[in-house]
């Protein structure tokens, strides 16, 4: 097991590295913050000094060296617009960006896992129609259109739930449920398809031969399997949790890391997106490593290398 996190952790730090590199090298070829720092009718003086103070005319190998030097030692640079050191800006928002995606994802499993369940217990009846027709109509709205509508329905029109911020329940509501509609819809088809394929399995048949109820073979049996697929799909789809948070972040004025991003990106703050990437990079490759180790304890058959015992 030992052997086992170690290589996962070393695969994490490969991840974390090719992402700063492909993010780095990207960031910079989208223009010259030069130019938007300084007034319109600076002179050729002007901006060469600036981007002499910047370091802007080394090659860029020198300063992802540079960047990466003083990454090491946990400084990921300062903003070039209000000198602050980013890693306090993005620790600041943070815990808004993961309320939001966890709070979607809680809200995912609870209505999908059920909503699966039953549309693969009752197959064929108008309960697995109406789920599923549901469900591929989540799947084909965007998060970001669903939460206009949310605003314009439930903010504007009925006057239910505020448009925008951040503090209460309430302003959680729409915009978690607009980012996690889609993963209800994707969750709820995936669950129904891991429990009519485990529903037909040998084992499941021999419970019910043994004469147990149908909550327990569904319940002890045939749930827990069906989850291995399942899961596997919530840690790649995290990251569309935290991609998808970066508009409904904007939409919502939600004050977490996306909307910083947003905001970076528009004002080419380099350190800000960089050192943003980054710590975003990082939450989602730990992520997957728990549901690698979840693997294990869903299914003791499965070694750690991830082969069928």
């Amino acid at each position: 097991m030992l052997r086992y996190i170690l290589t996962r952790l070393g695969h994490t730090v490969l991840v974390i590295f090719g992402i700063s590199i492909v993010s780095f090298i990207f960031l910079h070829l989208s223009g010259d913050p030069v130019g938007l720092i300084l007034p319109q009718d600076a002179t050729l003086e002007q901006i060469a000094a600036l981007r002499k103070k910047m370091l802007l005319d080394d090659p860029i190998y020198l300063q992802y060296f540079r960047f990466l030097t003083s990454a090491l030692q946990g400084d990921l640079g300062r903003s070039i617009y209000s000198h602050q050191p980013v890693v306090g800006m993005i620790l600041e928002r943070m815990p808004a960006t993961l309320e939001l995606a966890f709070a979607a994802l809680a809200i995912a499993l609870a209505v999908a896992i059920p909503a699966g369940v039953l549309s693969a217990v009752k197959r064929g009846t108008w309960i697995d129609t109406i789920s599923m027709s549901l469900a591929l109509i989540g799947l084909s709205m965007p998060h970001f259109w669903l939460g206009i509508m949310f605003i314009m329905v439930f903010s504007v029109q009925l006057g239910w739930l505020p448009t925008s911020g951040r503090g209460t329940f309430l302003q959680l509501i729409m915009p978690s449920l607009a980012l996690g509609v889609s993963l209800i819809a994707l969750f709820a088809r995936l669950t129904r398809s891991a429990m009519l394929e485990v529903l037909g399995q040998d084992y499941v048949r021999t419970a019910r031969a043994k004469g147990l109820s149908n909550s327990s073979v569904i319940g002890k049996h045939a749930l827990r399997n069906a989850l291995i697929p399942l899961v596997t799909v919530i840690g790649m789809e995290f990251g569309f949790l935290l991609g998808g948070a970066v508009i409904i972040e904007t939409v919502f004025a939600w004050p977490g890391v996306g909307r910083l991003i947003v905001q970076s990106i528009l004002d080419r703050d380099y350190p800000v997106v960089q050192a943003a990437v980054m710590m975003l990079a990082i939450v989602f490759v730990t992520v997957n490593f728990v549901v690698d180790l979840l693997y294990v304890w869903l299914d003791p058959n499965i070694n750690i290398d991830g082969s069928a015992a």
